[in-house]
């Protein structure tokens, strides 16, 4: 959990007054702020969450999208696009995750180049056990109901939507339930 802050008043509100006040209204500004916020927060919760598992929240994301897999191996360059994370952040996350026992690496038979990641059963046993410990937190959500997080969720989409980050299927697509 976070150190908090507890000011007797809300920054980001405050800038949003001394903004309007020297370039006018800039509500994303607010928002922005606001998100850039909540990630800190985030992020510093569930990373402590994890850390009694030797994990960082990015190695836990990792983990958790091996057990997903069918044989509970990807190629390295899958990873990085599941996670959308640079190649060299994968290597780190994958290398540190190998360090610690959870994950083997070996030659991709279909990709002479290529790399697999694989979740060892240690590894599987980590991640059920961080697993549980998150959901326990609601991800560092608890503030919120379900529907606020469904909420959240879609408010979210149409940004990752025009940044590519996939192609939109339109009503009746698969979302969180």
């Amino acid at each position: 959990m976070p150190k908090p802050l507890s000011l007797p008043f809300d920054p980001i509100a405050r800038a949003d007054d001394l903004w309007k006040q020297r370039w006018g209204s800039a509500p994303s500004m607010a928002a922005i702020t606001s998100i850039m916020r909540a990630h800190q927060i985030l992020l510093a919760e569930v990373d402590a969450i994890v850390k009694p598992y030797g994990l960082t929240f990015a190695r836990y994301e990792a983990l958790v999208l091996l057990t997903f897999s069918r044989a509970g191996e990807l190629p390295m360059s899958k990873i990085g696009e599941r996670l959308m994370v640079h190649p060299t952040s994968v290597t780190n996350t994958v290398d540190r995750l190998v360090r610690s026992g959870l994950v083997t690496k070996r030659p991709n038979p279909n990709d002479g180049r290529g790399t697999l990641a694989s979740i060892t059963d240690e590894g599987r046993t980590v991640c059920d056990a961080a697993t549980r410990d998150l959901m326990a937190a609601d991800f560092g959500l608890g503030v919120y109901d379900a529907e606020e997080c469904r909420e959240i969720f879609a408010l979210l989409r149409p940004l990752r939507v025009a940044a590519r980050d996939f192609e939109a299927a339109g009503p009746g697509e698969d979302r969180p339930e």
